[in-house]
């Protein structure tokens, strides 16, 4: 992201600033926590003189709250997809998501999840599945295929499996954010995320998660233009699949490019994991 914004920083002549965060963090410290904090905290004048506007301290504690408030709702829309059968898949998930991104820190996000959370709640209770006849339950890692998300979900439904977990999805949780602690919060916030820890932060994270939502196999989707989110390319399939005993598969694409996603060859490979699912549940 940091080389995308000095390009346009250098196209349009404006400045560029930022944080230079950590990475591939296995556990977490106040130290890290206040490295981010104090940048933070230090882009305060430089945006006010950007924007020509003052910082409002008690407005940015409130849409801290907000945004705390926001991510509990995404996190128990996301859980509910952890009943069998389950009221919400991962495509869903990419879509309802959006209010998590750009709403974030706003009253019509808070309204929104709440609306949507009802509704799941009673889908839940009524036992509605998102995919008719659910047999197996699937996790998705990495970046979704936006251009082919109809096509996937539709593929998955033909073969009663339901995707009911993911990696993206999740990473819109901000959980530690509080308005007590602005900046502090807002530092740990972001550098607990996924992308920013290390391999064996990520395995222990996506153990929890094959538990919880009671996961059958795992795909592995690497986005030949964000290395950063994939993570398929250090043995981490395999040391998943070894330690959890449950089939892993890795199929190759982009989150944007579709010339570099194989729909064919994709689809041949998930038919094929999907047969050692149903063979392990024989």
């Amino acid at each position: 992201v940091k080389d995308w914004f000095i390009w346009y920083s250098k196209k349009f002549n404006v400045p560029c600033i930022g944080v230079e965060s950590f990475c591939g963090l296995d556990h977490v410290t106040r130290d890290h926590v206040k490295a981010v904090s104090l940048q933070m905290a230090k882009l305060v004048p430089k945006l006010e003189d950007i924007s020509e506007t003052k910082f409002n301290t008690e407005h940015f504690q409130k849409t801290i709250d907000l945004s705390r408030r926001c991510s509990i709702l995404w996190r128990q829309v996301l859980e509910s997809a952890a009943n069998r059968p389950s009221p919400f898949t991962f495509f869903d998930g990419t879509v309802h998501m959006g209010p998590a991104v750009v709403e974030r820190g706003t009253d019509a996000a808070i309204k929104y999840y709440e609306y949507l959370l009802t509704e799941l709640k009673l889908r839940t209770t009524a036992g509605i599945s998102a995919v008719e006849n659910e047999k197996y339950r699937i996790y998705w890692e990495g970046m979704p295929i936006w251009g082919r998300l109809r096509k996937m979900a539709e593929l998955f439904i033909s073969l009663n499996a339901c995707v009911a977990a993911s990696t993206y999805c999740n990473s819109w949780i901000f959980s530690s954010l509080d308005p007590q602690e602005p900046f502090d919060s807002m530092a740990r916030a972001y550098t607990e995320l996924f992308i920013v820890r290390s391999d064996q932060a990520k395995e222990r994270y996506i153990e929890k998660m094959v538990k919880q939502y009671k996961i059958d196999g795992i795909i592995f989707h690497e986005s030949k233009t964000c290395p950063n989110n994939s993570n398929s390319r250090y043995g981490m399939h395999r040391r998943l699949a070894k330690a959890l005993n449950i089939p892993t598969v890795v199929i190759y694409g982009d989150q944007n490019d579709l010339r570099l996603f194989s729909e064919e060859q994709s689809i041949t490979k998930i038919e094929a994991f999907m047969e050692q699912i149903r063979e392990n549940h024989k």
